[in-house]
């Protein structure tokens, strides 16, 4: 009998795993895919194939709350990373001018493809006593027993392949679709409601490797651990990779017909050559594409309710990641909030209390941990997808249906605006506002802070016009739209 069964050995099915492995504890994951190849970690990545984990193939970053985790609970993980081509960039790269305070150090990307990071955390796991992983082997369904007057228990899953695996604990680690769901409708238990927003954007994203490895970079990261930017009508962002790769995606609205030429490549290239900051990294002579431009729907923000409740909480069932939450993708913040629920659980699983009192305090755990974040995502969603719709005009396509409740900001916007424009020049300010781009603290937490605060309305009261020098001219609606259109099937 395994005491927890993981259904699930993608990212936080995996972090899950080995932070539970190693507190001693008896685990299965059981994985529907296939198991990564042997020999070497970046060979392994490139050619491991995940048909249920389509979006591994995008672009991915760990950001400063996920360096944080691994940092803390599996350091020779990251060190793995770093052995295998891997990069901490440091954001202070793009901070402005001033004297940088203790724990800006915190202020680090880790940048790596999403297949290398499985690899190392599935040979990590694996490699502790006590943890298994059944690949080609997926949950199907759970296993009740009656817990006394107040209802039934999860006491494990029924697997696809007709096996009944008895556990202390399940942790639902299925990704986005959230599995357990209907495994509790299944069996007659309570499902409780999900909190949803949309984020109703189409990515566009392709990898491309430098030419000349350990080279100067063909550009500039304006923004400390990325080149290009969120503009007023599209976005187009690169990351870097591990091993001299690295990843430009371009957003844009569904309903644009102009701007799903992007698919194409020559239209893709025309588009980075128009972006600020982008240009000169898709010359040939500067690097080479790795495959195709890919496509996917952004799905929407959801918070879910077997993972808040605390009320009717289920025993014996812990949604874990994305299972628990998900956030709009192009924030960059899935996989690190992934790490930090999962580390967190263990954390909680390991003080073995009784099934109630697990159930709650997880819950409690999501609220603090993932809520804030949810909320976020909902809002910021909805303001992009609202000033992009009104920048394309005609152009956008219909309303979709069902129109979006207005955005209630976890920050007034004239503040959060001002300490935008403040951080131009304020490295105090700047610090801040990193903290809540990279998870390392909530909005509300910043802008409790008065010294903040104070330093925010001090430059928001000096300032005679737009702080700084303005940045590069992104393309207009028209323009860009101009040059997808005369590419477009490249």
């Amino acid at each position: 009998m395994a005491a927890i069964v993981i259904a699930g050995g993608g990212t936080a099915g995996l972090a899950a795993a080995l932070a539970l492995g190693r507190r001693g504890h008896r685990v299965r994951v059981l994985e529907r895919g296939g198991a990564p190849p042997d020999g070497p970690a970046v060979e392994s990545a490139q050619r491991w194939r995940r048909p249920g984990v389509p979006q591994a193939v995008h672009d991915h970053i760990l950001n400063a709350l996920g360096v944080r985790m691994l940092r803390r609970h599996a350091p020779d993980v990251l060190d793995a990373l770093l052995a295998d081509g891997a990069r901490l960039l440091d954001l202070a790269a793009a901070a402005p001018v001033g004297p940088a305070e203790p724990g800006e150090e915190e202020l680090v990307t880790l940048v790596a493809r999403r297949s290398l990071l499985d690899v190392v955390l599935h040979r990590a796991a694996s490699a502790v006593p006590g943890v298994s992983v059944s690949h080609r082997t997926a949950a199907a369904g759970l296993l009740t027993a009656p817990a006394g007057p107040s209802g039934h228990r999860v006491a494990g899953v029924v697997a696809d392949t007709g096996e009944r695996i008895p556990a202390r604990l399940v942790l639902d680690a299925t990704g986005r679709r959230s599995a357990s769901r209907s495994w509790l409708a299944a069996a007659g238990l309570p499902v409780a409601v999900d909190l949803s927003g949309p984020s109703r954007l189409h990515a566009y994203g392709r990898f491309y490797r430098l030419r000349r490895p350990g080279g100067p970079l063909p550009g500039p990261l304006n923004r400390g651990n990325a080149a290009g930017g969120i503009w007023g009508h599209y976005s187009a962002v690169l990351h870097p990779a591990d091993n001299d790769v690295f990843a430009i995606t371009l957003g844009a609205l569904p309903g644009d017909r102009a701007m799903a030429a992007l698919r194409g490549a020559e239209a893709f290239t025309a588009a980075c050559r128009l972006s600020p900051y982008l240009a000169p990294w898709v010359e040939e002579d500067a690097a080479e594409p790795l495959g195709p431009v890919r496509a996917t729907g952004m799905p929407p923000n959801v918070l879910r309710g077997t993972a808040t409740d605390r009320l009717r909480p289920v025993r014996g069932l812990l949604p874990v990641g994305d299972a628990a939450c998900t956030t709009d993708p192009m924030f960059g913040r899935g996989l690190s909030l992934a790490l930090a629920h999962a580390f967190g659980l263990a954390e909680l699983i390991d003080g073995r209390p009784e099934a109630d009192d697990l159930a709650r305090n997880a819950a409690g755990l999501a609220e603090r941990l993932l809520r804030p974040w949810f909320d976020k995502g909902v809002h910021d969603s909805r303001l992009r997808v609202r000033q992009w719709r009104e920048a394309a005009g005609a152009a956008a396509g219909p309303e979709p249906a069902g129109p979006p409740e207005p955005p209630v900001p976890p920050v007034p916007a004239g503040l959060w605006a001002a300490a935008t424009a403040a951080a131009a020049a304020d490295r105090a300010v700047w610090r801040g506002l990193t903290r809540i781009q990279t998870s390392l603290a909530t909005p509300a937490e910043v802008f409790a802070d008065p010294a903040f605060l104070d330093r925010v309305r001090a430059a928001d009261g000096a300032r005679p016009g737009p702080a700084g020098p303005e940045g590069p001219r992104p393309p207009t609606p028209a323009e860009l739209r101009h040059a997808l259109t005369a590419r477009e099937g490249g």
